[in-house]
């Protein structure tokens, strides 16, 4: 038994999945690759000829063609061609192949042998061995498995991790082959019968290790073969026949034949080391470093999408993916980029377009799906405005049913029907008005008053109205709207103000009348617009028929109780429209007043019935004579320029007439207008009507009457021949004789309707 020590070097590849390269296909590198000689087959850099490769890759050539190999010839018959050589410390050996992933494949040479003769004479052939001290390489223990051929023999590996000093670790691996008999041989078994294998011992490559292979004592008998062999070899290189022992010179023509599988690595540092010296880094552009697992050293390999040789400058180049329709990775169109590909669907369809993924496949249709997606938004959208419209108007008639409840909706109801009152009073709606004035424009007000402001509105039949809209109102406001619309429900007359509509559903009330175009009678008297003597007897002779027709003619007595010069209207024609019936009452047939609080307006307002609180038909009459006044001396009912006493126009009116001096108050273009006797006619009646008693007054029919019989007289005059005018006497009242003929003449043709004609001198 002969100890050999081997020493050999291996380096493990990091992904030893890639294809081997065989040196027939290598072709020779643009940069850095050595064509050794013409005859011999090229190698990859960094293996090279010496001064060529990088330091320990050196090669040389010698051997004979892959063709012979094949043909298991004796090694010293392998003389046809050259191939390479790898040059180690303990001599060349032939290169089977090149992987530029960190392993290269060589064949060993002549096997270790032990052969006995005739007694105890063993004969020993071959070394077998290599030494790669100083190498970059190192048997592949992934790859390289140990092999003993024999009878009854045990082989035993050890080897040191280290440098064989303190800390160092001793790692062991050995095989028995039995031979009992013939027949327990096995072709293709190495499992202990005739041949056994280890794999290398220790967690790496093995760089040393001592070899000893003997005999089992005693077993000498038994042997069936006087030989026993022990050699490396690749796993996918040997396998074990049983006629290696019938034949006697197997171990002799076998003795080139094996391959093993060595690691190899560039440089003794990792790569974070060997990048610091950019002139010695071995890993060219577009490739990458990885450390060897075996600590010593690095490999480098092109990156993903490119291939070729890492190690030369323009050695890794661009995979062309696409290229071939077998490699396609995609299943639509590919497109080659630098390092990679992109997969690209054809029109109408969607994926990733990647065999190994989610491919190609028909695309939903754009416009369908655009279509459905917005039909589903148009529905959503329908159904939400149809609820939020159902909501809001669900909340507006909560909201309008609250407000014509607050506004005396529900009290105007119940006083119509009680009174027997079938209203044609139309109901407007909020939305009719706000159009009709533009919102409640300021530019659309006619006036404001204590209890809202009026406003000019043209309905959509373009018919122009004027809208009184209230004031926010509290329950007593409300009391008066209401009194006001039921009272013009009774009201058919063609010098009141008709009253169209109202609107009750909103937050304040609002009430639509006629249009009565030349504002109040107030303002003509007042405003210095001048207003003939003709026109002012005739308005008041319209008025006067108005107040008659409510005390007398209409469904229930109505008292209006704030007749002024403010609430006379006048029409494009100048024609009078009682209005404001806000405060007016209504009085049963048999009561002769009614008490109620005072109310009316300052210099209108009726003595009696401000200190008695007992309101009447006079108290109209009271009021109507105010107005006369007014007409008549163009003056202001309240005035502070007259004296304290006299600053109320009722009691300065009244003492001029009883004075005789009231030419000097008639407004100066009346004085020059009208006759004398027409003036002290009618200042006379309403001297009359502005008696502090009430029963001493006059009745309104009566005043009707006696106005319409001057007008009538006037008339008759102006068509008579011109007369000269008189002197006023001092006493007035007697000058109007002739006057008071004349008018109660006129008065006797007047025909008024039947009921007025009837009760004319029998006021209630």
């Amino acid at each position: 038994m002969h100890p050999l020590r081997l020493s050999t070097s291996l380096l493990l590849l990091i992904c030893f999945t890639s294809a081997i390269i065989p040196l027939n296909s290598l072709a020779p590198e643009a940069a850095g690759a050595t064509e050794l000689i013409s005859n011999c087959t090229p190698v990859p850099y960094p293996f090279g000829v010496p001064g060529v490769a990088l330091k320990g890759f050196e090669v040389a050539c010698t051997g004979t063609t892959t063709a012979d190999r094949t043909k298991k010839l004796p090694f010293a018959n392998w003389t046809q061609q050259l191939t390479p050589s790898l040059l180690l410390q303990t001599g060349t050996y032939l290169i089977q192949n090149i992987s530029l992933q960190g392993q290269v494949r060589i064949y060993t040479g002549p096997i270790y042998q032990q052969c006995y003769g005739n007694g105890t004479e063993m004969l020993t052939r071959g070394t077998g061995w290599l030494n790669l001290s100083g190498t970059p390489f190192t048997l592949s223990k992934n790859y390289t498995n140990f092999i003993a051929i024999g009878c009854d023999d045990v082989v035993m590996i050890e080897t040191v991790d280290g440098d064989g000093k303190n800390g160092s670790k001793t790692f062991r691996s050995g095989c028995v082959a039995f031979c009992s008999n013939s027949s327990s041989r096995i072709d293709g078994s190495c499992s202990g019968l005739g041949c056994c294998q280890m794999p290398l011992p220790g967690p790496g490559g093995l760089k040393s290790f001592d070899l000893n292979l003997y005999k089992i004592p005693n077993m000498v008998v038994n042997r069936l073969t006087n030989c026993s062999a022990a050699f490396l070899t690749a796993h996918d290189e040997f396998s074990f026949k049983t006629a290696y022992f019938d034949n006697k010179d197997y171990f002799n023509s076998r003795g080139g034949d094996h391959v093993v599988v060595l690691d190899w690595a560039v440089g003794n540092t990792t790569c974070a080391e060997a990048k610091k010296d950019v002139n010695s880094f071995a890993c060219q552009k577009n490739s990458q470093c990885y450390d060897s697992p075996n600590g010593v050293g690095y490999i480098c390999n092109c990156t993903q999408g490119y291939e070729g040789n890492p190690y030369i400058a323009t050695g890794c180049r661009d995979v062309n993916e696409c290229q071939y329709p077998e490699t396609n990775p995609c299943t639509g169109r590919c497109i080659n980029t630098d390092g990679g590909y992109k997969c690209d669907c054809p029109t109408g369809m969607t994926g990733d377009g990647k065999k190994e993924g989610s491919g190609c496949k028909k695309a939903f249709p754009l416009d369908v799906v655009l279509g459905v997606c917005l039909g589903l938004v148009f529905i959503l959208a329908m159904a939400i405005f149809y609820y939020y419209s159902r909501l809001q108007k669900r909340k507006l008639v909560q909201m309008r049913s609250v407000f014509f409840r607050q506004n005396g909706g529900w009290i105007l109801q119940q006083r119509l029907a009680s009174q027997g009152i079938d209203s044609t009073t139309r109901i407007f709606t909020e939305e009719e008005l706000q159009k009709a004035t533009e919102n409640y424009s300021e530019n659309r007000i006619l006036g404001r008053g204590g209890y809202g402001t009026v406003y000019k509105g043209l309905l959509s039949n373009q018919q122009v109205v004027a809208i009184k809209r209230s004031k926010l109102i509290d329950e007593s406001q409300v009391e008066q709207f209401i009194n006001e619309i039921t009272i013009l429900s009774q009201i058919n007359h063609r010098n009141v103000v008709r009253l169209l509509g109202c609107c009750l559903e909103t937050q304040v009330p609002l009430l639509v009348y006629e249009f009565i175009s030349n504002g109040t009678l107030f303002k003509h008297i007042h405003d210095q617009d001048f207003l003939p003597w003709e026109d002012r007897l005739r308005i008041s002779k319209e008025t006067a028929h108005a107040i008659a027709y409510l005390h007398s003619a209409a469904s229930f007595p109505i008292i209006h109780r704030d007749i002024k010069s403010s609430n006379i209207l006048l029409d494009e024609k100048y024609t009078a429209k009682v209005s404001d019936f806000g405060a007016s009452r209504s009085v049963p047939f048999d009561c002769t007043h009614v008490t109620t609080l005072v109310q009316g307006t300052l210099g209108y307002l009726d003595p009696e019935y401000f200190h008695t609180s007992q309101l009447t038909e006079k108290s109209d009459v009271y009021s109507f004579g105010v107005v006369l006044a007014e007409l008549i001396t163009g003056q202001m009912p309240i005035s502070f320029d007259r004296p304290e006493d006299l600053r109320n126009l009722a009691t300065y009116f009244t003492s001029l007439v009883d004075e005789g001096r009231l030419v000097r108050a008639i407004e100066p273009h009346i004085l020059k207008e009208a006759k004398l006797d027409e003036l002290h006619f009618v200042a006379h009646l309403a001297r009359r009507c502005l008696n502090v008693k009430g029963e001493d007054r006059p009745a309104m029919k009566e005043l009707a009457l006696e106005l319409e019989g001057l007008r009538k007289a006037v008339k008759k005059r102006a068509n008579d021949r011109s007369i000269t005018e008189r002197e006023w006497f001092v006493q007035e009242i007697g000058s109007t004789s002739s006057l008071i003929s004349e008018v109660s003449e006129s008065s006797r043709q007047y025909s008024l309707d039947t009921e007025l004609l009837s009760t004319i001198r029998h006021p209630r």
